[in-house]
């Protein structure tokens, strides 16, 4: 009990890190810690079912354990904060400063401690004098650096951890928006965008009602247990405003893209709108009342608001016609689709790269960036589309969809359908446990 005691006075300053996590397994706490999981094991995967209850033990039992031969090894597991140096946090696990400085230059082999990361994980485990005798630097979504102590030095070795694709099915229902319902099923920003991607010819995300949701087969991808982002989504349903999309992904040679279950492909020639996620602020009108030039004169387009420097897209493959700058439009581009049909993207901040006259252009390349030039209120896009001199409401424009599949593709495409389809169904009581929040676990 005094080798424990001595660890605690050693460690004191590293009892009053906030809010670092402290392991430090005791004779008392033996029965209770019987199941565990190895954070060397490359097929552990993070899992959402429920830990079993504690095993209840007798006061007896607790104390029995008296001989200090018989103490259990013991660590401490400090997370990277803020600001924090790989050094400090060795120093603070109970190393030597010559102990430290070593470490820290072998450690830096292997990865950059420069830049490591919140959230990174620093394991010390320490003999029965209290003195540390392996370290683990566990770096989430890459793997692991050891330390064993030998002699007066450390033998370092690092444990890169192996990354797979785990097929995976997704469901949720919106209650405030799509990105909160990812969020609340445990998922992040990056399927956002990616589910956009797949029904933006299709469903209008300005539009999203409470009760709307989705399933979606995707491949998560994991660097040993850690998740670090996905794959490509294979399938999925959306429920919107009483209707059901469905989208299944067909990859032939260099070309991918995403199909209905009878082959016909959801791309159309326009994307619904040029922006990838924000809001109308302004609808397509023949009488509209200026609020800069206080009259009323036809608004030709759609006003999409965002943030100055948000990505704009070409809604179809073209070639640029015009991108300069007059004052009513500020910066604007003009892109010729067909020998009848131009969109227009006015009140730019600047242009990308390589955007001129003459430049081709492809479906959902980034032209140019939001701004307020021009006769602007505030940050926006309008966006605007011509019909051999007529202009067309942009939210109202009827797509024409690329030629279906066919021949060999059309039944192998079929057989995934077949395969899929099971999948994205989802029982109401099934979507309502996906889309309740769920509590990280710690490790």
């Amino acid at each position: 009990m005094s080798n424990l005691l001595a660890i605690g006075e050693r460690l004191g300053g590293v009892l009053r890190r906030q809010p670092a996590f402290l392991a430090i397994v005791v004779p008392l706490a033996i029965p209770l810690l019987l199941a565990t999981v190895s954070l060397h094991d490359p097929a552990a995967l993070p899992s959402t079912t429920a830990p079993s209850p504690a095993p209840a033990v007798s006061y007896a039992e607790l104390v029995a354990t008296t001989s200090t031969a018989q103490l259990p090894d013991h660590s401490v597991v400090l997370p990277i904060e803020e600001d924090d140096t790989l050094d400090a946090v060795l120093l603070s696990g109970g190393l030597s400063r010559a102990e430290s400085a070593t470490l820290t230059n072998e450690f830096a082999k292997s990865v950059d401690v420069r830049r490591l990361r919140p959230g990174n994980l620093v394991r010390f485990h320490y003999d029965t004098n209290g003195k540390p005798d392996s370290i683990e630097l566990k770096i989430l979504g890459w793997g692991e650096v050891d330390a064993l102590r030998n002699g007066d030095h450390f033998d370092v070795t690092k444990r890169e951890a192996q990354i797979r694709e785990i097929e995976t099915k997704i469901s949720a229902q919106i209650d405030s928006s799509l990105y909160e319902a990812l969020r609340n099923a445990g998922e992040t920003p990056q399927l956002v965008s990616q589910l956009i991607d797949v029904f933006q010819w299709d469903i209008d995300f300005f539009a999203l009602k409470k009760g709307d949701s989705f399933s979606v087969v995707v491949k998560k991808r994991y660097a040993g247990s850690d998740a670090i982002g996905y794959g490509p989504i294979i399938a999925a349903r959306f429920n919107h405003d009483g209707d059901t999309y469905e989208a299944f992904r067909c990859e032939s040679g260099d070309h991918a893209g995403y199909y209905a279950a009878n082959g016909t492909p959801l791309r159309k020639q326009f994307l619904r709108a040029p922006l990838a996620f924000t809001r109308v602020t302004s609808s397509f009108s023949n009488h509209r009342f200026h609020p800069l030039l206080h009259i009323f004169r036809p608004h030709h387009g759609v006003d999409y608001g965002a943030p100055v420097g948000t990505p704009v897209m070409t809604t179809a493959d073209g070639t640029v016609v015009e991108a300069t700058y007059n004052r009513g439009e500020g910066n604007f581009i003009r892109v010729r689709h067909t020998s009848r049909i131009e969109t227009m993207y006015l009140h730019l901040s600047r242009f990308a790269k390589g955007i001129r006259r003459g430049t081709k252009v492809a479906q959902g390349q980034v032209i140019g960036y939001v701004g307020m030039t021009g006769l602007a209120t505030g940050p926006h896009l309008d966006y605007r589309v011509n019909d051999g001199g007529a202009w067309l409401d942009p939210l109202k424009l009827r797509s024409i969809t690329p030629d279906p599949l066919h021949g060999a593709a059309l039944q192998e495409f079929r057989g995934n359908v077949a395969r899929l389809t099971p999948r994205l169904a989802t029982e109401p009581n099934q979507l309502a446990q996906a889309s309740a929040p769920k509590r990280r676990a710690l490790f």
